[in-house]
């Protein structure tokens, strides 16, 4: 054996790549261009693991059958689409979720702690840059890593949603405490931000989340809930960017009214109307993959005597929903691919016994993507893979700990004594 096998065997240099290439994609998801890169190294080891060969392995798991599914899907629709002469490739946005099955399946008890280790400091890092944008800068969002403040106030509401999920089933109350407080910031610093969608829908999963976790304990809920309208209330109060978009709202929705459209309200309501009228001309295919503004140009045309024409020229290629964006695309079969993903992806969770954070993120992608599409934001899926990955893996590894400790939190002689 050569100098240089011997040191690739003695030192493990391909699982140590492999733990580094998982630290570095945590971070990397986060800029453009470097997750492909990371993305497509991850892809390339988890070929040189045998990934090819774990296909039986890769259709068990719900949520990379629901990807396979939906992917291919998609790809079915360019059969029926006008692309490339007048699609758009943006659709392909979809395709990245793909990156969950190598990122799954090269994840074990060794790994998980760079895994993690990359997912925290790349969440570190871009909470910080955001802060830096908004309150020092007088921006919004994150230039720098091509964010738009709506793709940065998700990513907040996510760090919500996880931080109260943690602090609800944690056991050592100093954790509990500075998960809360991290999850009260993060709230706040969303409240300040110009999205409004990523907001409410946070709002409501985390109402949501409340009372799932909760549901046994009555006296309990209700306390958390006080607390929670509470925080929200303050945050609400304090926050001249939240009054100021609400006072907006209103006045879009006059203007609306009038026939001005040319507002952020007013051309939802036009991406809305229209695309539903678009899903009832062709309702079971739909008019192809890609075919977003082609379908919103014919059909501004006619759709209550051409009253969201003018919004043609300000279409920027996508309905902001991903229900109608599918429905678009696919009609009856676009939509049910995309409720099939949701239902696989909350399955992955149900499996291994984390339902109700597998109900709290799915839900979360749900509701964002009524007022925008979550899919084709860039960093927000690719996190959200992150996080459901490394939720499984962990769960795989430390399951039984976690079922135990769900199971005297439950049982009504609970004592978080017990758990320690």
């Amino acid at each position: 054996m050569s100098k240089i096998g011997l040191i690739w065997d003695v030192y493990r240099v391909p699982e140590i790549l492999t733990r580094l290439l998982l630290l570095l994609f945590g971070i990397a998801l986060w800029h453009k261009g470097s997750d492909i890169v990371c993305g497509s190294l991850l892809i390339l080891v988890w070929i040189l693991y045998g990934g090819l060969y774990q296909f039986r392995q890769v259709v068990k798991e719900p949520l990379a059958l629901g990807i396979l599914i939906f992917c291919a899907v998609l790809f079915l629709g360019l059969l029926w689409s006008d692309y490339p002469n007048s699609g758009t490739f943006r659709w392909s946005k979809y395709l990245g979720l793909m990156i969950f099955i190598p990122y799954l399946f090269l994840l074990n008890r060794d790994r998980l702690p760079w895994a993690i280790s990359g997912l925290i400091i790349g969440y570190t890092g871009v909470l910080l840059l955001g802060i830096y944008h908004q309150y020092f800068l007088g921006g919004s969002g994150i230039p720098a890593l091509r964010m738009a403040y709506l793709h940065l106030s998700l990513a907040l509401g996510v760090g919500v949603i996880l931080a109260s999920y943690l602090v609800a089933t944690g056991c050592n109350k100093r954790v509990q405490l500075a998960l809360f407080l991290l999850a009260s910031t993060l709230l706040c610093l969303q409240f300040n931000l110009n999205g409004r969608g990523p907001l409410y829908a946070t709002l409501l999963v985390l109402v949501f989340m409340i009372i799932l976790l909760h549901r046994r304990q009555t006296k309990k809920m209700i306390s958390i809930m006080a607390l929670t309208a509470s925080l929200i209330g303050i945050f609400a109060y304090h926050s001249s960017i939240f009054q100021d978009r609400i006072t907006q709202a209103q006045t879009d929705i006059e203007l609306s009214e009038r026939g001005e459209n040319q507002t952020s309200v007013g051309q939802r309501r036009a991406f809305l109307e229209v695309g539903l009228y678009a899903i009832t001309q062709r309702p079971w295919f739909g008019y192809g993959t890609g075919m977003a503004k082609k379908a919103f140009d014919e059909n501004a045309e006619t759709y209550e005597g051409g009253r969201y024409k003018d919004v043609a020229t300000f279409h920027n290629l996508h309905y902001h929903n991903d229900l109608i964006e599918m429905g678009v695309y696919l009609g009856v079969l676009g939509i049910a691919a995309y409720i099939l993903l949701l239902w696989a992806w909350f399955q992955s969770f149900r499996v291994c016994g984390l339902d109700v954070l597998g109900a709290a993120l799915v839900s979360l992608v749900f509701l964002a993507g009524l007022s925008d599409e979550i899919f084709i934001y860039g960093q927000i899926p690719s996190l959200l893979l992150v996080i459901t990955a490394v939720a499984i893996v962990w769960q795989r590894e430390h399951g039984n700990l976690t079922r135990e400790a769900d199971r005297l939190r439950k049982s009504p002689d609970y004592n978080i004594s017990e758990l320690r």
